[in-house]
């Protein structure tokens, strides 16, 4: 049996990103599961019908199989810098924003032959929408609620990456200068390349755990 509480994940999914970030971040340890989305484990699965990522199996055999609530799991775990200080109510709003509102539409940008009703650059303006609301915030502050980063950026930043990603060219002439220091300087910091270090797929059975973060 795992030492700790197990997470499946899979590196790219800004979901277990944002989720790695408040493990990362709190210091508590996890045994980490690399899955492979083609090629579920059925322990992932049987932990969670949903069988997306993230998903943490607690040492009690509970599940928490949204991000967000991974996040407050760790984050109350140990919250050394209050992400979860500040005013809770906007943080809120933020991240349901970034979450049901801007992220359906950056699934469209990011794939818009699966949508063909409307152009990729149709999608991209949806975007829009909400990079407007935190390129006016960035510009009054470092971070979306003041000078020091919260819940609300590290659980927004693996979707603006996302989104940058899709057409990095247009993206790097885009008007967006604060969003762009922002997410330069978060994705060049510590925290963001450890949780981004690549891990093996994990496969049943197999005496390998690994313990995330790294013991250093």
């Amino acid at each position: 049996m795992p030492a700790f509480p197990v997470l499946y994940s899979f590196r790219r999914c800004p979901y277990a990103i944002r989720a790695r970030l408040a493990i990362q971040y709190s210091g508590v340890y996890v045994s980490l599961r690399e899955v492979v989305l083609r090629d579920k484990p059925q322990a992932l699965i049987e932990a969670s019908s949903k069988g997306t990522v993230p998903v943490l199996v607690l040492a009690d055999d509970r599940v928490i199989d949204e991000s967000l609530d991974i996040m407050d799991w760790a984050l109350a775990q140990n919250d050394p810098d209050r992400w979860l200080g500040g005013n809770q109510e906007q943080q809120n709003l933020l991240i349901n924003t970034n979450d049901h509102v801007f992220k359906p539409w950056l699934d469209q940008y990011k794939y818009p032959d699966r949508h063909p009703d409307y152009s990729q650059a149709y999608y991209r303006e949806r975007c829009e929408g909400f990079l407007l609301q935190l390129e006016q915030r960035l510009a009054a502050s470092p971070c979306l609620l003041g000078d020091k980063l919260t819940l609300a950026d590290t659980a927004i930043i693996p979707f603006i990456r996302q989104f940058s990603l899709v057409d990095k060219p247009w993206f790097a002439q885009s008007p967006y200068g604060h969003i762009k220091r922002w997410l330069s300087g978060f994705l060049q910091g510590p925290l963001f390349n450890r949780v981004m270090e690549k891990y093996p797929q994990w496969v049943a059975g197999s005496s390998d755990e690994v313990i995330f973060p790294r013991m250093r």
